[in-house]
This record gives C-alpha cells, sequence and structure tokens, in this order.
C-alpha cells in the first residue's frame, strides 16, 4: 500500500508539473492536433549467464490520431549487463521526418543517431523504478542539402507498478509512468520534455503490449528576426502512444529468467 501511495503522489506530481513551463511563457506556436505514436520493439535481454543482448524498434509517428503519417525510426543497440541492476548499452538509428501532405517529395529531415547508455534498475517489493542515462552524438542532412551535427544528454525515470501480481511476469496488469528531460550543451540547454503516463499487459514471458499519453514539449531560444525580438516559445503535442514488445527467450539458459522493466526505448 505504501508503495502504491508513492507511486499515484509521483505520477500525479509530474502530470502537474509537465505544463508549467508552457503556461508561464505565451506560446508562440497554435494548438496543435493530438497525434500518435506506434512502437514495435524485439529485444534479446543480457543476464548473469548470459551477459550480452540487444534490441531492435520501429517507430512510427501521424501528426494526427492515427492518420497524417509523417516520422519514423529504426534502430538497434547492443547491451551488456555488468549485473541484475546496471546495463550499459550502444545504440543507433535512422530518423526521418517527412512532410505529410507532400510525401513524394522525400525526407525534409534524416538524422543519423549515435549514442552510450547507463540504466540503472531499482527492485522493491512491488515499486520499480528505473533511471536510465543517455549521451547522444546526432548528424542531420536537410532537403536543401545542408547538414548539421548536435550533441545532448538525456535522464530518464520510469516507474512501474504491476496491479495484480508483486512482480512483473507473465498475465501481469501494470501502471507505467516516466518522466525525460532532454539537455543541449549548445543551447537551449533545456531542449525538451517528455512526460507518459499508461497501463499495459505482459501476456507471456515475452510479449507485452502498452497504451498510453505522452506529452512533448520542446523549448526554443529566444532570437531576433528581421530586427525584432522573438521571446522564447514552447511548442507541446499530446500524442496517444501503442506499444508492443517481445522479449526472446535463452534455449540454453539454466536459470529462472529474472524480472525485466517493459521499458520503451525512446
Amino acid at each position: 500500500m505504501r508503495y502504491s501511495f508513492l507511486f499515484a503522489a509521483a505520477s500525479l506530481s509530474g502530470l502537474l508539473a509537465a505544463p508549467l513551463p508552457a503556461r508561464a511563457q505565451r506560446a508562440a506556436n497554435p494548438t496543435q492536433p493530438w497525434g500518435s505514436w506506434f512502437i514495435g520493439t524485439l529485444q534479446l535481454p543480457g543476464s548473469e549467464e548470459h551477459r550480452w543482448g540487444g534490441f531492435f524498434e520501429f517507430q512510427a509517428r501521424t501528426n494526427a490520431v492515427f492518420r497524417q503519417y509523417f516520422y519514423n525510426e529504426l534502430k538497434g543497440g547492443l547491451s551488456y549487463d555488468i549485473n541484475k541492476n546496471f546495463v550499459v548499452l550502444l545504440g543507433g538509428g535512422r530518423y526521418a521526418t517527412r512532410d505529410y501532405q507532400d510525401w513524394g517529395a522525400g525526407p525534409l529531415n534524416v538524422e543519423k543517431r549515435l549514442w552510450g547508455q547507463l540504466t540503472l534498475t531499482q527492485y522493491a517489493s512491488r515499486l520499480k523504478l528505473e533511471h536510465r542515462y543517455r549521451v547522444e552524438q546526432r548528424w542531420f542532412s536537410y532537403r536543401a542539402d545542408s547538414t548539421g551535427q548536435r550533441n545532448r544528454l538525456r535522464y530518464r525515470i520510469n516507474a512501474f507498478l504491476p496491479l495484480n501480481h508483486s512482480a512483473l511476469g507473465p498475465k501481469t496488469v501494470f501502471l507505467s509512468v516516466y518522466d525525460e528531460i532532454f539537455l543541449n550543451p549548445r543551447g537551449p540547454v533545456f531542449e525538451r520534455n517528455r512526460v507518459y503516463a499508461g497501463a499495459g499487459y505482459q501476456l507471456t514471458r515475452g510479449l507485452t503490449l502498452q497504451a498510453g499519453w505522452v506529452l512533448q514539449a520542446n523549448y526554443n531560444l529566444p532570437t531576433i528576426k528581421q530586427g525584432q525580438f522573438v521571446p522564447q516559445n514552447t511548442s507541446a503535442k499530446n500524442n496517444v502512444v501503442l506499444a508492443l514488445s517481445y522479449r526472446l527467450a535463452r534455449r540454453n539458459a539454466t536459470a529462472p529468467a529474472p524480472e525485466r522493466l517493459p521499458s520503451q526505448q525512446d
């Protein structure tokens, strides 16, 4: 009961705090329609027996709910389990953005990304916490033949609360919330904030379904355009998230599979 209360309190405080930056400043962008994210992930987790693992993921996003497809991600990575609480990962991916109104014109921007990551997990009797630290290198290619390069730091805290069992496993219903901040050394330092809340069901030891809501807010630096000062503005968008993940099992494993957190890779 104590962990359930803490989980609810943390969730409520995160959801109330997320829109504050947007309310504190007058948004320069009009209200955006709800969008949708579709995420499919294939994982090979590491363990104390087999420390090497990896993942492969495809993600698609739409500007409106279930329509106006404009964005996709294709990424993968190689992981190593230091122990059951610490995992390091090296990942890379391709991220393409198009104009949904002119799909045939090709991508507006293609980003290639490489990152290093450390994940720390904490298992209580019921509440599960994950801390994820990531350093990204990003290379951009724009339709106008220009290019760019930026680095970014990310931190995410993700909480899971199984409802009908004390641990996450087959036939378990769970709640999940996370908050992630994106920091850019070149500015704006506080580049993005992402808040998620959802529910999931682990059907089998390998297959998990999740559905939820994510609010992604981007923050732009103040600029001077055509001799006029343009103040800092915030662009925020709500999205429906549908995620399907499948975790592969090792045939030659002798120890029972440990509890796994159904974390989203992005």
